[in-house]
C-alpha cells in the first residue's frame, strides 16, 4: 500500500540552488517534461489515489505539491488543483495536504488559498543570510534570503499559523551549525528537517579534512545545543533516530527501516520512485508507469518500490550486520548508489550515521550512570534509581507525540496540544506520564485507524484541564464513551462527537444524559495510582480487560493491595522501592475461566500492571510481559506460574507484583539502554517455556522478573512456619532457572558492555544468596 504522494505541479524554479538534485544533479528529465501539470493529469492522478485509498481502506492519504516551485502555478491554477484534489479523494479518505515550497512568491492571497484547502507548507531555508547565500539564489546570483522570510513571517501570523509545517534546511558543513540553528529557532517553525546533501559513492559529498565524519560533528554540535535549551522545537532527524530506538517508527525514508511508501506524480503523470533517486543516474526513479494506465497497485509493485518497503531484507549485507541497522535503516536509499553494484551497499554516509547515533545515545540514551545500572542490574533499585528510570518515560513520549503531530498538525485538537505546552508544560507532561498515552501514541504511528486519531482531542482535553485552561472542542464518542486520559471518562448513549467545555480547570460535555466517571485511585505507601478500567488503550496486554469495577470491587483492590504491599515490605523489603515507584496505573483484568491468576506488562505502557485475580484459595497465576523487545512489538513473554500457593490472595498479589515490576524495570533500562547486540540473531533454551527457545533479550526479560520472584520465595523460606519447605522448593527452582540462563546469556557473547554490566551483577546478587538457603 502507499500513503503518500508527490505532485510535481510544476517542473521548473524560481530559484538557481547549486545543490538542487532536480537540476543539478544526474537525471536530467525535468528538461522534457511540461512546465505546469493540466488539471487532466491532476484529475487522473487523484482518482487513482482514491482508487487505492478505496481498495486498501486506508483512512488517510497524503499528497503533498512539489516542484521545481508550485507557486510558480500561481494562486488561480493553485486553487484549481487543491479543489481537484478535494474533490476526487476526500469522499474516500481524508487528505493530508502539504507543499514543499522556497517561499519567494508566497503572497497572503496564496495564503488564504492554503488556509481555505487546509494545506501546511514547508519552506527551504539554510540558516542566516550567509548560509543561505552559499546555495539558495536567484540565477542572477542575487540573495533570496530577504524574501524567504517576509514568506515566514507571513505563516507566523495568526491567520496563518495553521498552513506553517516547517523548515527545510540542506546541511552544509561550511556553515557554522550553531548560528545555522539560531536561525532556524528564531523562525518560529512548527518543526525543523536537516537533510543530508544528496550524494552517492560515485559523487560523494565534501568531506573537509581532518574530520573522518563531518556531518555527524555539524548536527551533534546542533543536537547538543538543541538538547541544553530544552528542545524548543522538534526536529525530525533527531525525533526520528530517538523512536528507534524503543522500537517506534522513524517517520521518514531516511533513517529506520519502516516501509517507505511513497511515490511521485511528474508533471506529465508519470509515475516514479523518490525524487531523491534523481542524484543517483540519469532515469533511476523512473518506472515506466503513468497515471493515465497504470494503477497505484502496479506501481507499488515495482522492484525498485518493493524493495523499500521490505524492512530489514531491503539493506545490504554489510547494513545486515551492523548493530545499528535498526537506527539508521542504511541510510537514504539514493545515498547508497555505486556503479557495479547498484543500491546493494551501505551509505555514503554511513560513518556520519554511526558516529552520530553514537554522540546522541551518549547524551539521551545512555543518561544512567555506572551505580544506577549496577542498581538495577542487582534486581532491586533504591528509590532514586526508580525515579531515574521513571523520569526517562515522559520524553520518550514526547518524541512519538512529535511524530504524531506530523499528521495531526493543523486541526483543533493539536493547536489546543501546543498551546497548552506552550503555557502550561507541566500539566501536558502529566498527561504524557499516563502509561496508555504512550500505548495510543504508538498505535497512531503504526498506522492510525480514524478512532485512533480522535483520540488526540481526548489528551489535548486532559492537558487543557489540568492546566486549567479554557477551551471548547469536539471530542470523539468511542463506544459509548468519551475518554480523558488520567481524569476518566463520560458514558452517554450517542455516536459520532460531541462538544466538551473546558474553562477554569472545569468542564462539561455538551450531551444529554452524560454520566461522568471519574478515575479511581489506589493509595500505595502514600502514592496514588490509579485503576484504570476505562482507558481505550488498556487493551495491549494480552489478556482481555475487565470493564468499569464496581465501587465494592474498587475497594477490594485496595485492600488487596494494601495486604500485598505489606507483603512485599516484609518478604521482600529490597523490591519495595521499585514496586513503589514504578507502579504507574493497575489494570484490571477479565477472571479466567479457570481461576487462575493473571499478571500482565507492555513495553509500551510503563509501569501499568494488569491483573486477574483468582479466588483465595488458589494463589497460581499466568504472566505475561508484552513486547518483549523493541523490535518484536505484540508477541509475548509468557511464564509458567511462579509457584501455586494455598492462602490468601496478598501473598500471591506480592509475587505477581514483584515480578512484572521486574519487567517494568527493566523495560525502561532497555528504552535507554542497549544491552544486547541487535547483530545477534541466535536463540536459548530457557526452562520456563514450553516452546523454550528464546531470543536473548527475552531470555533476559524472563530472567530478569524470574529474580525478583526467587528472592521473595527465599526470604518466605527463611521465615520457617508450616510452608517454609514449600518456599524452599520454589525459590530452589527459581534459582535454578535464573542461574543457568544467566550462565547461557554470558556465553554467547551477545551483550554490550553494559549488558555485560548488568547480567554480571545479576549473577554477583545470586552468589550472595547462601548456600544454607536451601
Amino acid at each position: 500500500m502507499l500513503r503518500h504522494y508527490v505532485l510535481k505541479v510544476h517542473s521548473r524554479c524560481d530559484l538557481a540552488c547549486d545543490h538542487c538534485y532536480v537540476y543539478e544533479h544526474a537525471d536530467q528529465s525535468w528538461r522534457t517534461r511540461p512546465r505546469a501539470m493540466a488539471v487532466e493529469t491532476v484529475r487522473a492522478a487523484g482518482k487513482r489515489i482514491a482508487e487505492h485509498a478505496a481498495d486498501h481502506r486506508l483512512g488517510r492519504v497524503q499528497v503533498i505539491l512539489h516542484g521545481g516551485e508550485p507557486l510558480l502555478l500561481g494562486r488561480a491554477r493553485l486553487d484549481a488543483v487543491l479543489t481537484e484534489l478535494a474533490a476526487t479523494i476526500a469522499p474516500v479518505a481524508r487528505l493530508d495536504l502539504r507543499m514543499q515550497s522556497n517561499g519567494v512568491l508566497l503572497t497572503p492571497a496564496i495564503c488564504d488559498v492554503l488556509v481555505r484547502h487546509r494545506v501546511r507548507v514547508g519552506i527551504s531555508l539554510d540558516g542566516d543570510r550567509a548560509a543561505n547565500d552559499r546555495h539558495r539564489l536567484f540565477a542572477t546570483g542575487a540573495s533570496s534570503h530577504d524574501r524567504v522570510l517576509r514568506a515566514l513571517a507571513l505563516l507566523r501570523r495568526t491567520e496563518y499559523r495553521s498552513a506553517y509545517a516547517g523548515i527545510l534546511c540542506t546541511v552544509d558543513v561550511d556553515n557554522d551549525p550553531v548560528r545555522v540553528y539560531e536561525a532556524l529557532v528564531a523562525q518560529q517553525p512548527p518543526r525543523i528537517d536537516f537533510l543530508l546533501p544528496h550524494a552517492t559513492w560515485d559523487s560523494p559529498p565534501p568531506r573537509p579534512a581532518g574530520d573522518p565524519t563531518p556531518y555527524a560533528s555539524w548536527l551533534g554540535r546542533i543536537h547538543d545545543r538543541w538538547t541544553a535549551d530544552g528542545r524548543p522545537v522538534p526536529i525530525r532527524l533527531f525525533d526520528s533516530l530517538a523512536s528507534t530506538v524503543v522500537g517506534g517508527p522513524s517517520g521518514t525514508e531516511a533513517v529506520g527501516l519502516d516501509p517507505a511508501d511513497l511515490v511521485v506524480i511528474e508533471t506529465d503523470g508519470a509515475w516514479e520512485q523518490a525524487d531523491s533517486l534523481k542524484t543517483a543516474y540519469d532515469g533511476a526513479p523512473g518506472t515506466g508507469f503513468d497515471v493515465f494506465s497504470h494503477s497505484v497497485d502496479e506501481v507499488a509493485a515495482h522492484p525498485g518500490i518493493a524493495i523499500r518497503q521490505s524492512g530489514l531484507a531491503g539493506v545490504c549485507e554489510t547494513c545486515r550486520a551492523c548493530p545499528v541497522v535498526h537506527r539508521c535503516g542504511g541510510g537514504l536509499f539514493a545515498h547508497r548508489y555505486r556503479t557495479g553494484s547498484g543500491f546493494d551497499n551501505p551509505s555514503v554516509y554511513c560513518a556520519d550515521l554511526k558516529s552520530l547515533i553514537a554522540r546522541m545515545d551518549g547524551m539521551t540514551r545512555h543518561p544512567m550512570s555506572d551505580r544506577i545500572l549496577d542498581d538495577i542490574g542487582s534486581g532491586y533499585g533504591e528509590a532514586d534509581t526508580v525515579e531515574h528510570l521513571v523520569a526517562a518515560q515522559v520524553p520518550i513520549t514526547r518524541v512519538l507525540l512529535s511524530m504524531v503531530g506530523e499528521t495531526a498538525s493543523g486541526s483543533a485538537a493539536w493547536e489546543l496540544l501546543e498551546r497548552v505546552d506552550t503555557e502550561a508544560p507541566e500539566a501536558v507532561a502529566a498527561v504524557l506520564a499516563h502509561p496508555y498515552v504512550r500505548a495510543w501514541a504508538v498505535r497512531y504511528l503504526e498506522g492510525a485507524e480514524p478512532a485512533d486519531r480522535a483520540h488526540l482531542a481526548g489528551v489535548a482535553a486532559a492537558a487543557a484541564i489540568r492546566a486549567g485552561m479554557s477551551a471548547d472542542l469536539e471530542i470523539p464518542v468511542r463506544d459509548g464513551m468519551v475518554h480523558l486520559p488520567t481524569l476518566g471518562a463520560f458514558t452517554l448513549a450517542k455516536t459520532g462527537t460531541t462538544t466538551l467545555s473546558i474553562s477554569d480547570g472545569s468542564f462539561e460535555l455538551r450531551a444529554e444524559k452524560a454520566d461522568w466517571w471519574p478515575i479511581r485511585r489506589l493509595d500505595l505507601a502514600g502514592r496514588s495510582v490509579p485503576i484504570e478500567d476505562t482507558d481505550p488503550y488498556r487493551d495491549c496486554h494480552e489478556w482481555p480487560v475487565a470493564g468499569r469495577l464496581a465501587p465494592a470491587e474498587a475497594e477490594s483492590w485496595q485492600r488487596a493491595v494494601n495486604a500485598a504491599w505489606l507483603g512485599i515490605r516484609r518478604d521482600a523489603p529490597g523490591q519495595a522501592a521499585g514496586v513503589r515507584g514504578a507502579l504507574r496505573a493497575l489494570l484490571p483484568l477479565r477472571a479466567s475461566d479457570d481461576g487462575q491468576q493473571r499478571s500482565a506488562t507492555n513495553r509500551n505502557a510503563f509501569g501499568a500492571v494488569a491483573l486477574a485475580l483468582g479466588p483465595a484459595e488458589s494463589g497460581a497465576w499466568r504472566g505475561a510481559t508484552g513486547p518483549e523487545s523493541a523490535g518484536s512489538r505484540g508477541r509475548s513473554e509468557r511464564s509458567e506460574p511462579a509457584g501455586s500457593v494455598a492462602g490468601p490472595d496478598a501473598d500471591a498479589l506480592a509475587l505477581l507484583l514483584v515480578h512484572e515490576i521486574q519487567h517494568v524495570k527493566l523495560g525502561a533500562v532497555l528504552d535507554v539502554c542497549d544491552l544486547v547486540d541487535g547483530a545477534y540473531h541466535g536463540l536459548l533454551d530457557v526452562p520456563w517455556r514450553r516452546d523454550k527457545r528464546r531470543p536473548v533479550e527475552a531470555a533476559l526479560q524472563g530472567a530478569y522478573a524470574h529474580l525478583g520472584v526467587a528472592d521473595v520465595w527465599r526470604a518466605r523460606g527463611r521465615a520457617g512456619g508450616p510452608d517454609a519447605g514449600a518456599a524452599r522448593a520454589h525459590f530452589r527452582r527459581y534459582r535454578d532457572w535464573v542461574s543457568g540462563t544467566v550462565d547461557a546469556i554470558l556465553r554467547t557473547r551477545a551483550l554490550t558492555p553494559d549488558g555485560e554490566r548488568f547480567v554480571g551483577r545479576m549473577r554477583q546478587t545470586m552468589e550472595t544468596w547462601r548456600d544454607d538457603d536451601d
